[in-house]
Protein backbone atom coordinates (compact mmCIF):
# COMPACT_ATOMS: atom_id res chain seq x y z
CA UNK A 1 0.00 0.00 0.00
CA UNK A 2 1.08 3.75 -0.79
CA UNK A 3 -0.35 6.75 0.23
CA UNK A 4 -1.77 8.45 -2.90
CA UNK A 5 -2.97 12.01 -1.48
CA UNK A 6 -5.23 14.02 0.81
CA UNK A 7 -8.37 15.88 0.25
CA UNK A 8 -9.99 18.43 1.80
CA UNK A 9 -13.33 20.81 1.16
CA UNK A 10 -12.80 23.80 -0.01
CA UNK A 11 -14.83 27.23 -0.20
CA UNK A 12 -13.62 28.99 -3.37
CA UNK A 13 -11.44 27.25 -5.84
CA UNK A 14 -9.79 29.93 -7.76
CA UNK A 15 -8.50 31.37 -4.34
CA UNK A 16 -7.72 27.45 -3.29
CA UNK A 17 -5.62 26.86 -6.21
CA UNK A 18 -3.74 30.57 -5.91
CA UNK A 19 -2.92 29.66 -2.47
CA UNK A 20 -1.57 26.27 -3.17
CA UNK A 21 0.27 27.93 -6.08
CA UNK A 22 2.44 30.27 -3.84
CA UNK A 23 3.68 27.14 -1.78
CA UNK A 24 4.82 25.61 -5.49
CA UNK A 25 1.75 23.02 -6.54
CA UNK A 26 0.38 23.11 -9.69
CA UNK A 27 -2.83 22.18 -10.47
CA UNK A 28 -2.99 18.92 -13.01
CA UNK A 29 -6.81 18.52 -12.99
CA UNK A 30 -10.10 19.02 -12.72
CA UNK A 31 -13.11 16.76 -12.42
CA UNK A 32 -16.64 17.15 -11.77
CA UNK A 33 -18.56 15.27 -10.17
CA UNK A 34 -22.15 15.35 -11.56
CA UNK A 35 -23.96 19.24 -10.76
CA UNK A 36 -22.93 18.75 -6.95
CA UNK A 37 -18.90 19.48 -6.97
CA UNK A 38 -16.00 19.40 -8.65
CA UNK A 39 -12.25 17.55 -7.41
CA UNK A 40 -8.92 19.95 -8.09
CA UNK A 41 -6.20 17.81 -8.17
CA UNK A 42 -3.10 19.66 -7.36
CA UNK A 43 0.51 18.36 -7.30
CA UNK A 44 3.97 19.69 -7.10
CA UNK A 45 6.91 19.40 -10.11
CA UNK A 46 8.13 15.92 -10.87
CA UNK A 47 4.92 14.65 -9.55
CA UNK A 48 3.43 13.26 -12.57
CA UNK A 49 0.23 12.39 -13.36
CA UNK A 50 -0.29 11.34 -9.21
CA UNK A 51 -1.91 14.11 -7.50
CA UNK A 52 -0.97 14.94 -3.92
CA UNK A 53 -3.95 17.02 -2.86
CA UNK A 54 -7.84 16.48 -3.58
CA UNK A 55 -9.50 19.76 -3.19
CA UNK A 56 -13.20 19.24 -3.22
CA UNK A 57 -15.70 22.16 -3.74
CA UNK A 58 -19.18 22.10 -2.98
CA UNK A 59 -21.23 23.70 -5.20
CA UNK A 60 -23.32 25.90 -2.97
CA UNK A 61 -21.04 25.81 -0.09
CA UNK A 62 -18.74 28.72 1.11
CA UNK A 63 -17.73 27.51 4.26
CA UNK A 64 -16.71 24.37 5.95
CA UNK A 65 -15.80 23.95 10.14
CA UNK A 66 -12.43 22.36 10.32
CA UNK A 67 -13.83 20.06 13.57
CA UNK A 68 -10.71 19.03 15.88
CA UNK A 69 -9.88 16.24 14.01
CA UNK A 70 -7.67 17.99 11.77
CA UNK A 71 -3.97 18.33 12.19
CA UNK A 72 -1.79 19.49 9.03
CA UNK A 73 -0.44 18.77 6.09
CA UNK A 74 3.87 19.25 5.73
CA UNK A 75 5.96 20.96 2.95
CA UNK A 76 9.49 20.59 3.09
CA UNK A 77 11.41 23.63 1.75
CA UNK A 78 14.93 24.50 1.36
CA UNK A 79 15.14 28.09 2.80
CA UNK A 80 12.47 28.82 5.16
CA UNK A 81 13.45 32.47 5.03
CA UNK A 82 13.48 32.48 1.36
CA UNK A 83 10.34 31.22 1.24
CA UNK A 84 8.31 33.40 3.84
CA UNK A 85 9.63 36.16 1.89
CA UNK A 86 8.16 35.16 -1.34
CA UNK A 87 4.58 34.13 0.45
CA UNK A 88 4.46 37.88 2.19
CA UNK A 89 4.66 39.59 -0.92
CA UNK A 90 1.50 37.30 -2.14
CA UNK A 91 -0.29 38.03 1.36
CA UNK A 92 0.36 35.42 3.10
CA UNK A 93 2.02 35.14 6.34
CA UNK A 94 3.16 32.75 9.21
CA UNK A 95 1.28 32.17 12.28
CA UNK A 96 4.29 33.10 14.40
CA UNK A 97 8.10 33.16 13.50
CA UNK A 98 10.04 29.72 12.45
CA UNK A 99 10.88 28.16 15.49
CA UNK A 100 12.47 24.64 16.22
CA UNK A 101 10.83 22.23 18.24
CA UNK A 102 14.16 20.84 20.14
CA UNK A 103 17.27 22.14 19.99
CA UNK A 104 19.26 21.62 16.50
CA UNK A 105 15.40 20.10 14.98
CA UNK A 106 14.84 21.57 11.79
CA UNK A 107 13.06 25.34 11.87
CA UNK A 108 9.59 25.49 10.98
CA UNK A 109 6.41 27.78 10.90
CA UNK A 110 2.89 27.23 9.44
CA UNK A 111 1.13 29.31 7.66
CA UNK A 112 -3.02 28.68 6.99
CA UNK A 113 -4.95 28.43 3.98
CA UNK A 114 -7.74 30.69 2.47
CA UNK A 115 -9.86 28.07 4.52
CA UNK A 116 -8.11 28.11 7.38
CA UNK A 117 -6.37 24.49 7.03
CA UNK A 118 -3.09 24.66 8.52
CA UNK A 119 0.25 24.08 6.50
CA UNK A 120 3.46 23.36 7.97
CA UNK A 121 6.31 24.33 6.46
CA UNK A 122 9.96 22.68 7.97
CA UNK A 123 13.32 23.92 6.51
CA UNK A 124 15.52 21.23 4.91
CA UNK A 125 18.49 22.46 3.92
CA UNK A 126 20.93 20.19 1.43
CA UNK A 127 24.45 19.07 3.08
CA UNK A 128 26.95 21.18 1.65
Amino acid sequence: MALIHTCYRIGEIERSVKFYEALGFEECGRLPIGNEAVNVFMNQPGDGEMPRLELTHNFGVGHYELGTGYGHIAISVEDLDETLARLAAKGIEPERPPYRVREGGSRLCFVRDPDGYRIELIEQREAS
